[in-house]
């Protein structure tokens, strides 16, 4: 009797063992980098029931003349759509492109950028494009920059638009250490007065560097951003959080920097998080282990975790990724 109480327990073992091999396969993982190409300054965001990624195609400023997009319904298949905007039809912008940013409205769906490394006194700063379907073709909208001047300080680039439970859009930018918080009208044409009259107001906060970000979670405001330089091993990602969007944002920790054994200068992100669910990717672009060369970046994404007092917990950047994550 005993006997075969072994037997059906090790037959039993067995079996679970078969269940748990067969699931652990069954586990499809993104990768990392999730797709081909060296890209970066990624811009993820949750369009309906897909997921989109708009970065800059990472190049020399010259060869940066145009945008790629990809889109996946799981996090794990991508499909890549090309040209989607380029210089030919942006006619003021001159050298480059780079740094997208994407938000929907009105079955309307825009695409913000930076465009000419723009100077005092040159043309150049944040565009605006306009298409009906997220994968373009889009059109400049303008014909000429939304943001030109360089205002606080604030170079007219690594635009972030955040939308408010209210329906107001702010947009968040700016490079060479300095942030400015702007208002947006209602089509994204101009800029609007803030009840003081003041159109920019700067929101810099400690080490800040470039590539802000903004969401919110339980009514408090998290802001981030990265720091160091971006061709430098040392480009990383930090955060505050606030309890209203002009802040003020004081600096709490850095949550994504280099991993020797995995790869450096990791920055310039943004976050996805599936509607109704507490998770959330870090979308991001880091450089291969043992890469010297300033431009070869790629994108990836990996989970980005939060502990008991809602604060962001370290990431750890994997060659993994993210498990596939089809959107209920």
């Amino acid at each position: 009797m005993k006997q075969q109480l072994y037997l059906l327990a090790a037959l039993v073992l067995l079996v679970a063992c078969g269940q748990k091999k067969q699931e652990a396969a069954a586990v499809q993982m993104s990768g990392n980098p999730v797709f081909e190409g060296w890209y970066a300054d990624p811009e993820g965001i949750i369009y309906g029931d897909t997921y989109w990624i708009y970065p800059t195609w990472s190049d020399l400023y010259e060869n940066q003349t145009f945008f790629d997009c990809f889109s996946s319904k799981d996090l794990v298949n991508w499909t890549k759509h090309s040209h989607i905007l380029d210089t030919t039809e942006v006619k003021w912008a001159k050298i480059a492109m780079w740094a997208p940013a994407v938000i929907s409205k009105d079955d309307k769906y825009y695409l913000f950028f930076g465009a000419n490394d723009v100077h005092e006194g040159e043309v150049g700063g944040i565009g605006v494009a306009v298409s009906d379907r997220p994968e373009g073709p889009y059109k400049d909208l303008l014909g000429k920059p939304l943001i030109n001047d360089i205002i606080n300080g604030a170079q007219p680039i690594d635009q972030f638009v955040f939308r408010d439970d209210d329906g107001t859009h702010y947009m968040y930018y700016g490079g060479w250490r300095h942030c400015n918080i702007v208002k947006l009208n209602d089509d994204f044409t101009e800029l609007v007065p803030f009840p003081d009259g003041e159109i920019y107001k700067e929101v810099t906060p400690e080490n800040y560097v470039e590539g802000p970000f903004m969401f919110k979670k339980n009514g408090k405001y998290y802001f981030m951003w990265s720091e160091g330089g971006w061709g430098g091993p040392n480009y990383c990602v930090a955060y505050a959080i606030a309890d209203s969007p002009f802040g003020p944002f004081e600096r709490i920790a850095t949550i994504l920097q280099q991993d020797e054994e995995v790869a450096t200068s990791a920055g310039h992100h943004s976050i996805m998080n599936p509607p109704g669910t507490e998770d959330y990717y870090i979308v991001y672009h880091r450089r291969p282990k043992g890469i010297k060369e300033r431009d070869h970046r790629v994108t990836c994404i990996d989970r980005m975790t939060f502990d008991e007092n809602g604060f962001i917990n370290p990431v750890k950047m994997t060659f993994e990724g993210v498990a596939a994550h089809p959107i209920k």
